[in-house]
């Protein structure tokens, strides 16, 4: 397996949903709406990509302002790819774009939630939530 590494290569949207539902991540993102997938691309600005070949198989899509912090929204690899490393590396690529004092922030999705402290994620105990569409109180 020869994986190579790229930042800000752009993939379409067939490509990083297929890669979303090789990864299980599927379930959670709204891979059945285009106009939202594409906007998560496009407003993205920063995405490094793992690829065997040809083949997209992994990906770790950001928004930051390279200097503060870094949202990392979604970090995804093939099924037939994890636990060979691929998450780490993306993590650290993304890592290597960022001003030293800035942060990584991620939600983790469930059957993720036992990797991140693995590999040095500190839990933080007061992230909220509000769905845009939803007034304050």
């Amino acid at each position: 397996m020869n994986i190579h590494y790229e930042t800000n290569r752009a993939i379409s949207e067939h490509e990083f949903i297929d890669l979303l539902r090789r990864s299980t991540l599927a379930e959670r993102r709204p891979i059945d709406d285009a106009n939202c997938v594409k906007a998560m691309l496009h407003h993205a600005n920063l995405l490094c990509t793992a690829w065997d070949g040809t083949a997209l198989v992994g990906v770790a899509r950001s928004v930051t302002d390279f200097e503060y912090c870094c949202y990392l929204s979604d970090l995804a690899v093939d099924q037939d790819y994890q636990k060979k490393g691929i998450g780490r590396a993306l993590i650290r690529l993304t890592q290597s774009k960022l001003g030293k004092r800035a942060k990584l922030i991620l939600l983790a999705a469930p059957k993720a939630e036992a990797y991140y402290p693995q590999i040095g994620f500190e839990a933080h105990r007061s992230a909220w939530l509000i769905p845009a569409i939803q007034e304050l109180k």
